[in-house]
């Protein structure tokens, strides 16, 4: 049976079962995808999200699991050009906050801090979203 060839991405390993909504302050910016809505200063992020958890030379815990995902769609919307890139730190604070809120040590939560601050910048540059493969 031949059907259509596929697209698809890379690079995502959790997938939202429920949409998640979350105050985070960017107020006076409305951005929406299909999966993520920032409005108000409120970020929605729809059921069926995908995301790839903690980046770099770290691992995936419970205390991990929300920064990343809002860090990831925030990160997201300014790879597509949604959201200025002067909104990074304010988005590797929210990681830094969050992730304490959940549990994280200060330690741990600052230390993440200063390495998205210090190395991530590219993750969130405009044009640097995962490209689009097609199968077979």
């Amino acid at each position: 049976m031949k059907g259509d060839r596929i697209k698809y991405k890379e690079g995502y390993k959790y997938q939202l079962v429920e949409t998640y909504s979350v105050f985070v302050g960017i107020m006076n910016v409305v951005c929406r995808t299909d999966y993520i809505l920032l409005h108000a200063g409120n970020l929605i992020i729809s059921k069926g999200y995908a995301w790839d958890g903690a980046s770099g030379p770290t691992f995936d815990t419970p205390d991990t699991m929300r920064g990343s995902l809002v860090h990831d769609a925030l990160y997201q919307l300014m790879r597509l050009g949604l959201l200025p890139e002067s909104y990074r730190e304010q988005a590797d604070k929210l990681l830094h906050d969050i992730c304490i809120e959940d549990g994280m040590s200060d330690f741990r939560a600052d230390l993440w801090r200063a390495v998205v601050e210090d190395f991530a910048s590219f993750a969130a540059e405009k044009g640097t979203e995962q490209p689009i493969l097609i199968a077979p």
